[in-house]
């Protein structure tokens, strides 16, 4: 007879895979099924900068989750260095940002989450072609370079001991008096003790597909896609974060530069469009001119998992009682990642929260 898990998650994202290591830590067994491959949907995807765009702009949920997350980012990419010689490059480059016409909301909120800021002075702009509006300069703002992250992520659980399912899709769940016994996926039937779906901007497809309609509340989640360019440019290039409108520049430690990002609405349609490659393109080389001289080596597009205001589920069913959601954190899931995963380790084995889990519930108002 096999082992069943303690914690079986659904959805190999990064959301997913820090979940998994939270309960590992705890001293669960955990089994992580994921129907593509580990970490290569929004995960992979996204930038990587480690703060909400404009966070005085956003639910005070979602500064929670990140504050928190901001704590514990500097051990756990140390560990993951340290224990699997991939280092996810957590990087305190700092980020500056060009405009902030509210430049009162946002020294309120540095001031009030002690985020260090300072007026950004002509030294950030010599190579900057921008036309700057009461610019910030928040020192201490860090990245992660996302598909490493993942990838240290994925070799600390098996490390641990977890067992990972990938190419593995959940087709159906069996219910016996409120609770999940097991679960059947295209790579057999899998019994369940506790059940986490970590399934990203396919949440609310799946709620749909899986469970009847008569139990509880489908979570409000649909994909937003975002497209993103790299290019391939040398370290002295650019050594911070640069956001300016919409729109940003990132460096990583190696001198190569992201720029990003589109928010579309497009289903599950991940093809990147030329369109979105053109105004991308002429964003970065002109804020960025010396980017002319690099090349455009990569174009990729991934989904969010969108959610009203961009506040994530972290919850326990209400209908079903071993089942529970950590999902829907839109373009922020790295930066809300470690809290949420803590979040919902503390749900599910009862032990006071170091973030108050109400804004985060299945049956908040919508």
């Amino acid at each position: 007879m096999t082992n069943i898990a303690d914690i079986t998650i659904i959805g190999g994202g990064v959301i997913g895979l820090l979940t998994a290591r939270e309960f590992i830590k705890a001293g669960a067994t955990v089994t992580v099924i994921e129907k593509n491959e580990l970490g290569q949907e929004s995960s992979w995807a996204g930038g990587g900068i480690l703060l909400p765009i404009y966070p005085w702009r956003q639910p005070d949920a979602i500064t929670r989750l990140v504050m928190q997350s901001l704590k514990l980012y500097p051990t756990l990419a140390a560990q993951l260095a340290s224990e699997t010689q991939i280092d996810p490059e957590w990087t305190q480059c700092g980020l500056l940002i060009v405009k902030n016409p509210d430049i009162g909301d946002a020294v309120h909120w540095c001031d009030t989450n002690n985020i260090v800021y300072r007026p950004a002075g002509a030294d950030f702009f010599n190579m900057l072609n921008t036309v700057p509006d009461q610019p910030l300069w928040l020192p201490e703002i860090a990245q992660a370079r996302n598909p490493r992250l993942v990838k240290s992520l994925k070799q600390d659980l098996l490390n641990k001991g977890a067992i990972l399912k990938e190419h593995c899709e959940l087709t159906s769940v069996n219910i016996v008096k409120n609770r999940i016994t097991s679960i059947n996926t295209t790579s057999g039937q899998l019994a369940v003790n506790q059940l986490i779906a970590a399934t990203g901007a396919w949440t609310g497809q799946l709620f749909r597909q899986i469970f009847p309609a008569a139990i509880g509340d489908t979570p409000e989640i649909t994909p937003v896609k975002g497209q993103m360019l790299l290019f391939d440019a040398r370290p002295e290039t650019l050594s911070y974060m640069v956001l300016d409108g919409d729109q940003y520049l990132i460096p990583r430690r190696d001198g190569k530069i992201l720029a990003g990002s589109t928010v579309e609405q497009d289903d599950f349609n991940k093809t990147t469009t030329t369109q979105a490659r053109d105004q991308l393109g002429a964003f970065a080389l002109n804020l960025l001119p010396s980017l002319n001289n690099c090349p455009l080596i990569k174009h990729w597009a991934g989904l969010r998992p969108g959610t009203e205001h961009g506040i994530p589920y972290i919850d326990q069913h209400p209908e079903i009682d071993n089942l529970y959601i950590n999902a829907g954190h839109f373009r922020n899931g790295l930066a809300m990642g470690p809290a949420s995963a803590q979040l919902m380790i503390d749900l599910v084995l009862k032990r006071p929260t170091a973030v108050a889990p109400e804004p985060y519930t299945l049956s908040r108002p919508h």
